[in-house]
């Protein structure tokens, strides 16, 4: 990782923190005080000591805001016959991102949740699918609306996964006191 940062005498803990920040899973993990620090050294791309650098995330896991979550204030539903599509009228689509957009007229399902949503209820959601082996072939977050867009084959089962996805969603650094 020294050569990717630009640093060539990066210390041990910074090196340690880098390759933490490079995975989500592991930073989370850490949050959590659900990590085996000896384990994740050894799948860490850090030459060292393996006992060194398990202290360093232990040391690092301290430093990190505690694992929170909380459930969101949303409503969320269902929307069967949408597609993706780079062409459509202004108005016509659910949500729209550059030229792609949302729109009715496909064999895909919409999950949209509205409310208290935003980047860290999407990652949520999208790590939730995707541990439930539910694909998703575009998704988006903006101003309190939050869509998915599924298979319309896993609709049902896709609605009780992003509710559930939704009352366990890590706290915003800006909430914690």
């Amino acid at each position: 990782i020294r050569a990717h940062c630009g640093v060539e005498d990066m210390s041990l803990a910074a090196e340690t923190r880098a390759e933490v920040r490079a995975r989500p899973f592991l930073r989370l993990a850490l949050r959590a005080g659900v990590c085996n620090f000896a384990k994740a050294a050894l799948m860490l791309d850090i030459d060292g000591d393996q006992d060194a650098i398990a202290t360093a995330l232990r040391r690092y896991a301290k430093d990190l805001p505690e694992y929170a979550p909380t459930a969101r204030r949303t409503s969320v539903a269902m929307q069967r016959g949408v597609e993706l599509a780079e062409e459509y009228s202004q108005g016509e689509q659910l949500v729209a991102i550059g030229e792609h957009g949302v729109v009715p007229g496909g064999n895909g399902t919409a999950i949209i949740a509205r409310g208290d949503v935003d980047s860290t209820a999407l990652v949520t959601v999208l790590g939730t699918l995707g541990a439930a082996d539910i694909g998703v072939a575009g998704a988006a977050v903006a101003d309190g609306l939050l869509v998915a867009v599924i298979d319309s084959r896993d609709g049902p089962s896709a609605i009780r996964v992003v509710e559930r996805a939704l009352e366990e969603v890590p706290t915003r650094p800006e909430e914690r006191s």
